[in-house]
């Protein structure tokens, strides 16, 4: 396992409330930032989705092992308008992931491109797959 997003506890009290409430109040309360994840060429790549958010307000730090996104999403408004409908979000979003131990956390590298944030983790040289000789048990005697 490369990382961890919840905690178990978490993912019981999430099952819960969408139980009970439903999967959200409205459009607009779906996770902040989603994320995928996929392993490509011995690297972990996270995706998250920061749909007009300015560059400069993302904010991505390691710290003990725990990887966080943090995106700051500002309403933008003209003089006299006033809201009918509101489903997109704004405001403060972050989000953590805790990294495993075989993934090179000094090695992170991001970048932004059209409203995707990808944020490319290296695979430790140890934990990559690598072939094993097989070889004859006369081999091994000598």
């Amino acid at each position: 396992m490369y990382l961890t997003t919840r905690d178990p506890f978490t993912r019981d009290f999430d099952r819960i409330v969408r139980r009970a409430f439903g999967t959200g109040f409205g459009p607009a309360s779906t996770t902040a930032l989603p994320m995928d994840t996929v392993r490509r060429d011995g690297e972990l790549v996270l995706r998250f989705d920061v749909p007009g958010v300015d560059p400069e307000k993302i904010d991505v730090t390691v710290d003990r092992g725990v990887l966080t996104v943090s995106a700051t999403r500002e309403e933008t408004r003209t003089e006299g308008e006033s809201p009918v409908v509101r489903e997109r979000l704004f405001g403060s979003f972050r989000r953590s992931v805790r990294l495993a131990e075989n993934l090179d956390a000094d090695a992170i590298e991001a970048s932004n491109n059209e409203g995707v944030l990808e944020i490319r983790i290296p695979v430790r040289e140890e934990a990559k797959p690598r072939k094993i000789e097989v070889g004859t048990s006369k081999e091994l005697a000598s």
